[in-house]
């Protein structure tokens, strides 16, 4: 019993890791480039859209959240990519304080550095994120 439950937990690790190495390239470059922008996010759902839709998707979005969350907390016991995925899974769910929290680790400059790297690739522009000194948003210049 143990062991099967070692074999899928293993499985659904290798998976997750596969998935996520494919997946953030794609989801960076969804990024709008000036995302960070502003000092209050937009919804991520169309608040015209049916109420039903719109709970439904809001609902799957945060399922796949916690999800991936709790996979990754799996993972830093099991091999696999624990603490990005655990990370991805936080950027997919609803909580207070999201945004800026997104908002603060984008703009360290080892990670904005990345993320321009991987829009690069993908033939985006770099991300423009919010400027509080001068309360405009500012390019981030070269990506790499």
């Amino acid at each position: 019993m143990s062991t099967t439950l070692i074999l899928w937990l293993s499985a659904l690790s290798l998976v997750t890791f596969f998935g996520s190495l494919l997946a953030l390239p794609w989801l960076v470059c969804r990024i709008p480039e000036d995302y960070f922008c502003y000092p209050e996010r937009h919804p991520a759902i169309d608040p015209k859209a049916h109420p039903a839709v719109r709970y439904s998707l809001l609902a799957i979005k945060n399922l796949l959240g916690i999800f991936l969350l709790l996979g990754g907390i799996v993972m830093l016991f099991l091999p696999g990519q624990g603490l990005l995925t655990m990370a991805m899974g936080l950027l997919l769910m609803d909580y207070p304080g999201k945004y800026r929290f997104e908002q603060r680790v984008v703009s360290t400059p080892v990670i904005l550095k990345g993320l321009n790297w991987l829009r690069k690739k993908g033939r985006h522009p770099p991300l423009k994120i919010h400027s509080s000194a001068a309360d405009d948003c500012r390019d981030t210049g070269k990506s790499a």
